[in-house]
């Protein structure tokens, strides 16, 4: 079908995904048992392989994401609209996009990763369609590929700078985190992570949460015997200038089965992770303090890493709505985009200018 025209409107509620039953949300404080994903879209595009990631929310509470595709194809970026359930093409080269955020001024800030991408962090300007470059060097040194991001209040850009995939060589010796300040400046917030991946700040901007998700390669799908490394989450004490003031702590461990990707937090504090575990995938819901609170399945949890006829369902990033969507949360899942709605509402510091609750 035509890029740039709708690509696909549904509002079907979840129940199955490869013939078998997807089983209810748990966790009566943050989502309803009775509770369904609902599917909104699709890919349609005859294009093998990758996934759609890094929905971000819209002053006007449209949905925009990415949809990652292997190889030298572009990618793409896709606005849902809440209004009219239909999913339009916003871009139909990405640059590889991944993570995706709207800024207090309305523009859609992107990182852009490798496997022939720009490799940089960059802003769309969503009335013009134009798009220009924050960042894409850290002493002079290309970045290895920006995953995912988050905003401060003030505007700053934190974003995890990992390498999965792609023939492009590495210039820069870690796979670390950066902060864009508003002046351009970028400077490293920490290395203390093999390989970053999720990353958000809590409400009150005293801690960075950052997914360790150490897949033992950089060369993707032509790797041999990668050697998976740590799959956790971690929390960094931020000081009142946002630079990390003391140790890691480790909140959440995965063992060697693939762990967290994108991750979100609410306004209570707690933090959403989307795990592409296969044994258990979907978004594990934790509290400040680590406990697991709730839990929302995207597929069975019969699949096992090594099962070859383990069904898809493995949940990549989530965002929350605004306004009368506060509540709902936006879950991009294989090559879909999905909702569903909770007891709690989004926490967004971009509120205020731009995006509000």
């Amino acid at each position: 079908m035509k890029l740039g025209t709708v690509i696909l409107t549904c509002g079907l509620l979840v129940e199955l995904v490869g013939g078998a039953e997807i089983p209810p949300p748990e966790g009566n404080t943050i989502v309803s048992p009775e509770a369904r994903l609902e599917l909104l879209f699709t890919r349609t595009v005859p294009v093998l392989g990758g996934l759609t990631e890094g929905p971000a929310v819209a002053p006007d509470g449209s949905i925009y994401f990415s949809d990652l595709m292997f190889g030298e194809n572009k990618g793409i970026i896709h606005r849902y609209d809440p209004k009219t359930n239909k999913t339009t093409v916003f871009v139909a080269d990405s640059y590889k996009s991944n993570g995706l955020i709207f800024d207090a001024d309305g523009h859609l800030v992107a990182c852009e990763g490798a496997d022939f991408g720009g490799r940089q962090i960059s802003r769309w300007n969503v009335k013009t369609v134009r798009r220009s470059t924050v960042a894409d060097r850290y002493q002079g040194k290309t970045f290895n590929a920006p995953n995912d991001l988050c905003l401060d209040s003030k505007g700053r850009i934190y974003f995890t700078d990992p390498r999965y995939i792609g023939p492009e060589p590495r210039e820069l010796e870690h796979q670390a985190i950066y902060r864009i300040d508003n002046d351009g400046t970028v400077i490293e917030i920490t290395h203390d992570v093999d390989k970053p991946n999720g990353i958000a700040l809590s409400p009150d901007e005293g801690t960075l949460y950052v997914a360790e998700h150490d897949n033992g390669t950089d060369q993707g799908l032509t790797a041999t015997d990668p050697q998976m490394g740590d799959m956790k989450l971690y929390a960094f004490p931020l000081d009142v200038d946002g630079r990390v003031s003391g140790p890691r702590k480790e909140i959440a461990e995965f063992g060697r089965e693939p762990g967290i990707d994108g991750m979100t937090v609410d306004e209570h504090g707690n933090v959403y992770l989307a795990c592409i575990r296969p044994s258990l995938p979907g978004v594990v819901v934790l509290s400040p303090e680590g406990n697991e609170i709730a839990y929302i399945p995207t597929a069975p949890p019969h699949q096992k890493p090594d099962d070859p006829e383990a069904v898809g369902g493995s949940a990549s990033n989530v965002e929350f709505g605004i306004g009368d969507e506060a509540n709902v949360l936006y879950i991009t899942v294989d090559t879909s985009l999905y909702r569903i709605p909770l007891k709690v509402k989004g926490h967004h510091p971009q509120q205020g200018k731009g995006i509000t609750k």
